[in-house]
């Protein structure tokens, strides 16, 4: 049986990252074969990581990267089991790998991706850092002459989001870059999850007018014991709701409130736009929660998002609107395991 020296044990460290115990227990079995102990650490490394399969990762990092030109842009979700990990300078080496392979090859999806030669590499790499690790989503929007594309990362790098808006102009597409960095900067921090209110499906709107009706109402029955001024109870909560015919009627009812508080007929039309706009505001919650056109931007409270964005095209002289956004968070819908360390105890006492 060839001598494992301390100098082989090193240079195995030194090309595979694993642990020094491991690396002198392969190079025994091996016999000395460096090229055999390093099958050894890579079929262990495997198994390790099958072991992982049912942890869950939802800790991680966002990649972005955008073109010089602005003509695209890439963002990524790696995750992590845990924060530790995605601190760790190897795993932030990682997803900027990764998020350059993807914004320069396109893989059709995360299979795709895993099927490549940088997957295999990828692959190695989480073997190295020793825990549970996995491409989740990446996507990439791409403009012509006149969109106006950019994009936004938050100093976590937990947050990811790009924006596209389609000008008159190649000129109005330029000049737009630094105010659809605004707007990828207020989707990052209200987490809208659709365009327009336009994209809500019928059922989904009907399904969460009642829960949020009544949470107002609840809100109100605290504040009454507060008592603060109550909020007003919607009977809609999306645009998609306010028909001509719902609009017509909510003028009229404002007309015979006016009526009825004996105000001159005369100074209605002063009145009545203010009052529609109000009920418009607290009949559209879900819109301003969810849908990306239709928020209050962040900059400008007192414009929706696209009235920010046509108003800032309007002052480079022409007209812009926004067209597509992507907005990956780390962890977003996935469930953690809750771990029971009472119960973990007793398992290993048994």
């Amino acid at each position: 049986m060839a001598a494992v020296t301390a100098a082989m044990v090193k240079e195995l460290r030194s090309a595979t990252d694993a642990p020094m115990m491991d690396c002198k227990k392969v190079l025994v079995e091996a016999d000395g074969d460096m090229a055999k102990a390093t099958e050894l650490l890579k079929e262990r490394g495997i198994a390790k990581a099958a072991k992982k399969a049912d942890r869950v990762a939802a800790e991680g990092l966002a990649g972005l990267k955008i073109a010089d030109d602005f003509s695209k842009a890439t963002v990524i979700e790696i995750n992590s089991e845990t924060d530790f990990v995605a601190q760790n300078e190897g795993f932030q080496n990682l997803v900027k790998d990764a998020t350059e392979e993807i914004f320069t090859n396109q893989p059709a999806d995360v299979a795709a991706f895993t099927a490549s030669p940088f997957g295999a590499k990828f692959q190695e790499e989480v073997i190295k850092i020793g825990e549970k690790i996995e491409l989740r989503r990446f996507n990439t929007l791409e403009a012509d002459a006149t969109t106006s594309l950019n994009a936004y990362i938050h100093s976590n790098n937990r947050i990811a989001v790009i924006v596209t808006a389609k000008c008159d102009s190649e000129k109005t597409a330029e000049g737009m870059r630094p105010f659809m960095k605004q707007v990828a900067m207020h989707t990052s921090a209200m987490k809208p999850t659709t365009l327009s209110y336009k994209d809500f499906d019928a059922e989904y709107v009907a399904s969460e007018t009642i829960g949020r009706i009544e949470v107002i109402k609840k809100e109100n029955e605290e504040l009454v014991r507060l008592k603060k001024p109550l909020k007003n109870v919607p009977q809609y909560i999306s645009m998609s709701q306010l028909t001509e015919e719902v609009l017509a009627q909510a003028e009229a009812d404002i007309k015979e409130t006016l009526k009825a508080q004996n105000k001159p007929e005369k100074i209605w039309d002063k009145i009545i736009p203010g009052s529609m706009a109000r009920f418009i505001s607290d009949n559209t919650t879900l819109d301003k929660e969810q849908a990306l056109l239709d928020q209050n931007f962040v900059l400008d409270e007192k414009k929706t998002v696209a009235q920010a964005v046509s108003d800032a095209a309007k002052a480079l002289g022409g007209t812009a609107e926004i067209t597509a956004f992507v907005r990956l968070e780390v962890g977003e819908g996935i469930e953690k395991k809750e771990d029971d360390f009472a119960a973990e105890v007793a398992a290993q006492m048994g």
